[in-house]
């Protein structure tokens, strides 16, 4: 069966443009538009409204002069106005050669804003459009608030679309302005449309401001509708437009019927390009694009990946040039860890692998994910606590730190049976509290080893609360002994690290020597 082929317009730097706090330089807009038509395989690009500014003038004119030069400047469009002979000049000066013409696609429109009646209305119209056709302007027409038209004023929309098929145009554009139409007054409208007009292109404009783009995407094409606007990341006005990459995933996966020349490999990197030109953020759960929509997190969800992928539905994230992770956090299972250890290349005995998870879960409960990134580093961390007996524990601290005044540290630390308390300052957090330690133990009569090496490590690509592993480097007895504290807080995983070293010592009633036994292994 031959399938019907939709084009795709992406209209992000135009409308996707409009979102509030967003504005791309001409050298970004040209980037963008290059991998839009190159890569990413769109059919069209509406890339600026007329008139606006010198900057998209100037933005306009690098466009259509690529395009021109690699043959595709009848994929560039530009939104114009009913105004003469402005917004045709502004178009020749610019270079390009397709003109979305905005019109007045309600009757509240034409009556409150225009003030003029449907006749007028047509003849300026007509007048734009022989003028753009002599100058070799090819037009589209834009209904703007057709949704509306087609609720409120439906005569007045077929008396409008009457009048356009006799025309020299090229296609008619329905836009749900404010994004308010309802699935089912999508395929009405649009069915309705289409039968009456069977030899008129007819594409549809999708706002999300009801979170309804995409069900009206659908229904669009299946009511006939013969193309489609996107914005990349759903950029758009208010709640933004239809984004492009679920569009076009729920249009593969859903509608058989119908194919597009979009390549999916290539709709994530031009997601992160327009959000880095943008600074406009991506939710993390935004479908496709977003960093999570292929993490499973529940530890019961790995495991049945595990066994015949029994949580893998169609998108599969290499359609989009992307992997599956498996989260890290207080969810997870030994599923999930197996799954990130086996793309590390590190294997773990099932003794080591529980408790590793176990930590994994404690860490989960303190910060909202622990990262793949981070797994080397809580392995060292509870493969060396676990070779050690704690019976040293530092049971509680406060740790202050003002401006103009030295940083101070009260600890209570268990040595054994007994339990001490100190408090001193000194040149940091850390110091501090190492001078409060040296006095418990000076009760003891014990010297504390000298650290000889303090290195801090944070995993590639870490935030600010990513783990933080603290290896200490200690001088006992003229033996070099490390051990490792691993926190979000760099002070507390030193301190962990201080725990370990402090229970490598055998305390008792008398000053004894520093054990030694594991400085072999590089605790």
């Amino acid at each position: 069966m031959m399938r019907r082929y939709i084009e795709i317009m992406d209209t992000t730097l135009r409308d996707g443009e409009q979102t509030s706090g967003v504005s791309f330089s001409a050298a970004e807009k040209l980037t963008i538009a290059q991998l839009l038509l190159r890569e990413v395989r769109v059919d069209r690009l509406e890339v600026a409204s007329a008139r606006v500014s010198d900057g998209e003038f100037q933005a306009v004119k690098k466009i259509t002069e690529w395009a021109e030069e690699h043959g595709c400047l009848e994929k560039i469009e530009v939104l114009t106005f009913v105004d003469g002979h402005t917004s045709v000049d502004w178009m020749l000066a610019a270079g390009a050669r397709v003109m979305n013409l905005l019109t007045k696609g309600s009757l509240n429109h034409l009556t409150h804003q225009l003030k003029k009646t449907p006749e007028e209305h047509f003849e300026d119209i007509e007048q734009v459009i022989s003028l753009a056709r002599s100058k070799g302007i090819q037009c589209n027409i834009y209904l703007e608030d057709w949704s509306n038209g087609m609720r409120n004023s439906r005569d007045y929309v077929f008396q409008f679309l009457d009048f356009l098929v006799l025309q020299p145009i090229e296609r008619v554009l329905l836009p749900d302005t404010l994004g308010v139409l309802t699935p089912r007054e999508t395929y009405e409208y649009i069915s309705s449309i289409v039968k009456r007009y069977p030899n008129t292109h007819f594409d549809f404009h999708a706002h999300n401001d009801y979170d309804l783009g995409i069900a009206n995407v659908l229904e669009a094409v299946r009511a006939g509708a013969q193309g489609l606007h996107l914005t990349v990341n759903g950029m758009g006005e208010r709640a933004g437009n239809a984004p492009l990459a679920s569009a076009i995933a729920t249009l593969n996966d859903f509608m058989p019927e119908v194919r597009t020349s979009v390549v999916e490999k290539s709709l994530y990197s031009v997601s992160k390009l327009v959000e880095t030109f943008s600074g406009f953020r991506i939710p993390a759960n935004k479908p496709v694009v977003g960093e999570n929509v292929f993490t499973q997190t529940a530890g019961i969800h790995a495991d049945g990946d595990n066994k015949n992928n029994l949580y893998f539905n169609d998108l599969m994230p290499e359609r989009f040039g992307r992997k599956r992770r498996y989260a890290l956090g207080k969810t997870s299972g030994k599923a999930n860890i197996e799954k990130n250890l086996q793309d590390l290349g590190i294997k773990l005995s099932a003794e080591d692998l529980k408790k590793v998870t176990q930590r994994i879960i404690e860490l989960g409960d303190r910060k909202e994910m622990v990262t793949r990134e981070d797994l080397p580093y809580i392995i060292s961390d509870v493969l060396d606590s676990s070779s050690i007996d704690e019976n040293v524990v530092v049971l509680n601290y406060v740790l202050t730190h003002s401006k103009g005044l030295r940083p101070s540290a009260t600890l209570q630390v268990k040595l054994g049976d007994e339990v001490f308390e100190e408090n001193a300052q000194g040149d940091g957090q850390y110091d501090a509290f190492m001078n409060a330690l040296k006095k418990i133990y000076a009760r003891k009569q014990i010297v504390l080893p000298m650290l000889t090496d303090y290195t801090v490590r944070i995993p590639p690509g870490g935030k600010t609360d990513a783990l933080c592993e603290t290896i200490i480097t200690w001088d006992i007895n003229h033996k070099e002994v490390k051990t490792r504290g691993l926190d979000s807080d760099q002070t507390v995983s030193a301190i962990q690290a201080t725990q370990k070293m402090l229970n490598l010592m055998t305390i008792g009633s008398e000053v004894r020597k520093p054990v030694l036994a594991l400085a072999e292994v590089g605790l």
